[in-house]
């Protein structure tokens, strides 16, 4: 593979965009995040605690914001001091934002912050197609790795309201030159964007807890395939060439923060570990080479799969997301600071790991679709480098581990272990329609989930709580996310007659439904384009800390403490690929819910913990299906003339919402129902998978 050809592939992507939005002058620098208006910034928030709050609190809380907001009051005296600060600042949100959502977060990063992908499965027939396809997972990111060094990427463009815009790239380009350092109650995230500093040549390949540096540059040369194949079989074979089992330095990457700081600043005392922490941190990004995993991590109701010897969606997931614990290898091999992890299994499931201050999910999806097609698109054409006569063994990471950083590792293993047992992971496979049919109805798909997430979780807990859904803010220099707070009076409205609390006719339910879905994208709206509530709040909090000033009530108050509780974290990160991102819950009481609409189906990844009596993943799951399948027959039933149906194999909806084609009719195949409700029915088993 050669440079000249990435750039090809990317100029030909870049030219597409510039056909579709040929009016947007991409060379122009993007605008500065704005500042909200105060008072709608309040309205807002008066608005949407209200469904969480008692009547007595919520009016205590509307008094504060009240005084807060008044003319000559403590808001518009801190309004005016942001509005000062953010003309001196690149991106007024983004420092704070980075320190409240990241940086100052003491928790460990597995399962709490970093994301787990899982890749489209590939079929290896032995280890030496693993091996290969690692090669050319390697020599795919090096070629990316090229333009985005280049800052050559096609720019990603906005897909709705103000159509064609372009978005901040930023996200990209930290991917590779970022690492978050481990502090004492702050991480710090370093970039090196210098180009005085040289850019690093090597990978790190983790191999049966083994650290292995792999040079992927020799001699000014970039490795071949075959070079890279060959550097990994033979570290392969350096791996399994030991005497005793070595120690699993990383691990302490999944302690406490605070704990893994101190830890580090032992490891760095001695020479030896200095010079291996140094490989490690300068590096591109690490590969971990798993071994085989057993199904015995499949989810209980997955008894199809189980039966015949094949690993589940969940079991795929926890692997990229935790490593499935110290009795397994890759846990121990935890190395989590800012480039991804890249876990390729000798079964064929291939994903990453990554370390989420520096992008946003989207981000990185898009990233990894583009190389996936590029790698793809490149081995049809067989194109060759040339290789590398003398290639220098690659080289192992030593370490000298004291008897107190053993103790660390004991520690650091017994959290993470208690950790990953407490985690309860579902994933929903969707299959009775996905983001088409509410296109169909005139709805945005991104509500439509959203509200039934809203609804599911009323159904369960019998009220509302604080959701995040994130949104992007990419629009403006060095966005990342703000915040669409789903949990509206206007769908608790609409909830209560769904639920049979307030008795009303299904049209009075499809106009409750609009007037929702209406809300929520108005609101989602108003984020993307800078006016969201979230950061602004924070903005006004942090610039009375800046100025040494007291903090005003209004963020002092309990209401505001609660509105910052997320029970429910979700978004959105779409692929156009058999793959799906996963995330834990950010409190100990709460969901993740990591959603994926596809044309015809959605892929819904449920995270909660065992330790809260009143959370479970899977029921979530079946009562999400079930309120999908109550607001399809809603619109079924308000819809004149009937829609058209999602899929071609759809011929008529039963009143219950059960879709059925001619055939099932006739008695010839089985009502089509989700994944999840055919994983219960031992007698029919699943259709061919992909993944």
């Amino acid at each position: 593979m050669t440079t000249k050809h990435v750039r090809e592939y990317v100029k030909r992507v870049a030219s597409i965009d510039q056909e579709q939005y040929p009016t947007w002058d991409i060379s122009k620098p993007l605008p500065k995040l704005p500042i909200p208006d105060l008072n709608k910034t309040l309205t807002k928030y008066i608005d949407i605690i209200q469904p969480i709050l008692d009547p007595p609190q919520y009016a205590k809380t509307k008094d504060i914001v009240k005084k807060f907001g008044g003319k000559g009051g403590e808001g518009e005296k801190l309004q005016e001091q942001l509005i000062k600060f953010s003309k001196s600042m690149d991106n007024w949100a983004y420092g704070w934002w980075l320190d409240e959502m990241y940086m100052k977060i003491r928790l460990p990063l597995p399962i709490n912050s970093n994301p787990g992908m899982v890749f489209p499965k590939q079929l290896f027939t032995d280890h030496r197609d693993q091996l290969r396809y690692a090669a050319r997972l390697i020599s795919g990111i090096l070629d990316y790795k090229t333009v985005i060094d280049a800052r050559g990427l096609p720019v990603d463009r906005a897909r709705h309201n103000k159509k064609g815009q372009p978005m901040c790239m930023e996200q990209y380009y930290r991917l590779f030159t970022s690492y978050r350092i481990p502090g004492i109650k702050k991480d710090a995230l370093a970039s090196n964007n210098s180009k005085l500093i040289p850019d690093p040549e090597h990978i790190i390949v983790i191999c049966k807890n083994q650290f292995f540096v792999l040079d992927v540059i020799i001699n000014f040369t970039r490795l071949s395939e075959d070079d890279l194949f060959t550097q990994l079989n033979r570290i392969t074979k350096m791996a399994s060439d030991i005497s005793e089992e070595p120690e699993a330095v990383g691990i302490l990457t999944a302690a406490y923060r605070d704990k893994w700081a101190v830890a580090r600043g032992k490891l760095m005392e001695e020479s030896t570990n200095r010079d291996s922490m140094d490989a490690i941190e300068r590096c591109i990004f690490v590969l971990c080479l798993d071994q085989r995993i057993p199904i015995l991590y499949n989810h209980r109701n997955s008894i199809d799969e189980t039966s015949m010897n094949v690993r589940d969606d969940v079991s795929l997931a926890l692997q990229m997301l935790h490593g499935l614990g110290t009795e397994s290898q890759q846990c121990k091999s935890l190395v989590r600071q800012n480039y991804a992890i890249h876990h390729i299994r000798r079964t064929g499931p291939c994903g990453l790991n990554y370390e989420h201050s520096p992008s946003e999910g989207i981000a990185v999806v898009q990233l990894i679709e583009h190389l996936l097609k590029y790698m793809e698109e490149v081995r049809r054409k067989l194109i060759r480098m040339q290789s590398v006569c003398e290639l220098p063994a690659p080289r192992k990471l030593q370490w000298k581990i004291t008897s107190e950083i053993k103790t660390d590792i004991a520690q650091a293993s017994e959290n993470i272990n208690k950790q990953i047992d407490d985690l309860d992971v579902y994933i929903l496979r969707f299959e009775r329609f996905g983001r088409e049919f509410p296109k169909a109805q005139n709805m945005s798909p991104d509500s439509f989930i959203q509200l039934a997430l809203q609804l599911t979780y009323y159904k369960i807990h019998g009220k509302l709580v604080s959701t995040y859904e994130s949104a992007s803010t990419r629009r403006f220099h060095l966005g990342r996310v703000d915040n669409i707070r789903a949990n509206s009076p206007a769908a608790l409205e609409w909830i209560k007659t769904m639920v049979g609390e307030v008795e009303t006719t299904d049209e009075e339910k499809m106009v409750l439904l609009r007037k929702a879905m209406q809300y929520q994208t108005d609101i989602m709206t108003q984020t993307i384009l800078g006016h969201g509530i979230d950061c602004h709040m924070m903005g006004l909090r942090n610039i009375a800390m800046e100025m040494d000033l007291p903090i005003p009530e209004v963020f002092l108050d309990d209401s505001y403490i609660k509105s910052n509780h997320f029970t429910m974290s979700t978004s959105q990160v779409p692929t156009t690929m058999d793959a799906f991102m996963l995330y834990g819950p950010v409190v100990p009481d709460g969901y993740g819910c990591c959603y994926n609409p596809h044309p015809n189906s959605i892929l819904v990844c449920i995270s909660s913990f065992k330790s809260h009596s009143e959370t479970r993943s899977d029921y979530f799951g079946f009562t999400l299906e079930g309120s999908f399948l109550q607001m399809h027959e809603l619109c079924l039933k308000t819809s004149e003339p009937p829609p058209e149906r999602v899929t071609p194999r759809v011929r008529s909806v039963e009143r219950n919402g059960s879709l059925h084609n001619q055939k099932e009719r006739n008695g010839s195949l089985s009502p089509r129902k989700s994944r999840l409700v055919r994983q219960k029915q031992t007698d029919h088993p699943h259709p061919e998978q992909n993944g």
